[in-house]
């Protein structure tokens, strides 16, 4: 294979197992084969990596512990004030939260955790108000994500947050809760078709006491689990939620399952059944090592076929991240980055709903892609931005960032923000190799194949500043 074929294969891997990659590291591993570049991919950190933003005494649920607000129905002024007081102070900490995760992806040197963390992400889709809880389960995600998808699925079903959302707190003896049995089966592991509503039904009853206490540890309450014999899959035992994970697993459909999700996220929006069973299969047969999915999927030959690469739309996380890593932006009031998020319809910790984002095309609308071709510009020339129509104003995450206030006052109807942003344009530049082109450039930054429109308007004799500002705000930008 000539390096220049390898080129174009490495900076298809990075953009699809990371978030790009810069032109001097590329020329770099251009040079290795494609076996050892994954290998190193799938390398762990040396050190723990997991956030460690929010502590416990920062969480609602220890704020209104402490100050005997938690449990109480009537309030007096003042109490409601204290409570929303304490309210506001968490939606401060899960902002931070949010911007906190968003620089780690940016700023990573493990381009291929982080991604399998947002992956992870959007499969176990889960909200919860409390930011320690958040952080607890992206930690998990990012913890177990390239390792044993049993480990990553127990840890995920006894994390306090996945507790709250899907209401196992209130799966008893006697008065069980179906919620996480179902979703479990439907979204996290089978898909549907392959159990039925009585699985759901006994599958409920072998989850009923798996709780956590008020310090957000998971706690399994003997007295309040359903002892009796249940029949799941047709087996019958006196089975608990662990039992229930692994008949689940026994079954080669879950491993389908979970292939054609990753393919779906990494590969293309239309699965290839032929390549999703040989991953399946692979993942199967290797005790359901995610690692060794993945190490298949990007060793394949299909992976790098045509119709795979610069064919997917990059989620607006991948698009933020990718944009602010490859000009090594700074962002002067990181809040923007919130917003950014919601105006195009990906923030983080606030799926839609337990099925996660619906990903592929449902990312672009004539407006968000408005949106999307104006972004570049603005981070990377530091400019002005409207934010009208886009945003849901209930949405708490949509905040004001106006340099100035008093001339926005007097504009209500077009609310407008400053990215107030800095791309390091001497590093950026630096990368390049000495003499490179305006063409060369463009081949770089964009996956697809450059058409004429843009051989053409990349041809007038432009600086590479201008040539990357112009060829980030086309809509083959977009696409990965």
């Amino acid at each position: 294979m000539s390096a220049k074929d390898n080129f174009f294969k490495v900076k298809h891997l990075y953009n699809r197992a990371g978030f790009g990659i810069s032109y001097s590291d590329l020329q770099k591993l251009s040079k290795k084969n494609i076996e050892k570049i994954v290998a190193g991919l799938l390398k762990e950190p040396k050190v723990d990596d997991s956030i460690t933003l929010v502590n416990g005494m920062e969480s609602k649920r220890q704020m209104l512990v402490q100050s005997g607000l938690y449990a109480k129905k009537d309030l007096n002024n003042e109490e409601k004030k204290m409570r929303q007081e304490i309210v506001r102070m968490q939606n401060e900490v899960s902002k931070d939260l949010n911007i906190a995760w968003v620089n780690k992806m940016i700023g990573t040197t493990s381009p291929l955790r982080e991604k399998m963390t947002l992956f992870w992400h959007g499969h176990f889709a889960c909200r919860s108000n409390d930011p320690l809880y958040a952080q607890q389960l992206n930690n998990i995600q990012r913890t177990n994500g390239l390792g044993s998808f049993k480990t990553l699925l127990i840890e995920v079903s006894k994390s306090p947050a996945m507790l709250q959302y899907l209401n196992n707190q209130q799966n008893r003896k006697g008065k069980p809760n179906e919620n996480f049995a179902r979703e479990l089966m439907e979204l996290f592991t089978l898909g549907r078709g392959n159990y039925t509503e009585n699985d759901i039904k006994e599958s409920a009853r072998s989850f009923t006491g798996w709780m956590y206490d008020k310090d957000g540890t998971f706690i399994f309450r003997q007295n309040l689990h359903d002892e009796a014999p249940k029949t799941f899959f047709g087996k019958t035992g006196n089975f608990d939620g662990e039992n229930i994970i692994d008949l689940i697993l026994e079954k080669p459909e879950t491993a389908t399952f979970i292939a054609r999700k990753i393919y779906k996220f990494f590969v293309n929006d239309q699965p290839n059944e032929e390549h999703v069973k040989e991953l399946g299969n692979h993942f199967y047969a290797s005790n359901y090592q995610i690692s060794e999915l993945i190490k298949k999927m990007f060793t394949a030959d299909w992976f790098y076929s045509a119709e795979n690469v610069g064919t997917k739309i990059k989620s607006p996380v991948e698009f933020l991240v990718g944009l602010s890593r490859e000009f090594y932006v700074t962002y002067n009031k990181p809040q923007i980055l919130i917003q950014l998020q919601s105006s195009l319809g990906q923030y983080l910790f606030n799926p839609p709903n337990v099925a996660g984002w619906p990903g592929g095309q449902s990312w672009i609308d004539s407006s968000s892609l408005m949106l999307r071709m104006r972004i570049p510009s603005l981070v990377l020339n530091d400019g002005e931005i409207d934010f009208s129509g886009k945003a849901d104003p209930e949405d708490e995450a949509v905040i004001a960032l106006n340099r100035n206030a008093t001339a926005n006052a007097n504009n209500k109807a077009k609310p407008k923000s400053y990215v107030n942003a800095n791309a390091d344009w001497p590093k950026f530049i630096g990368t390049l190799p000495k003499g490179i082109s305006p063409l060369e450039l463009s081949e770089f930054l964009l996956q697809p194949k450059l058409n004429e429109k843009i051989v053409k308007m990349v041809s007038d004799n432009k600086g590479l500043r201008s040539t990357a500002v112009e060829i980030t705000s086309m809509p083959e930008y977009q696409l990965g």
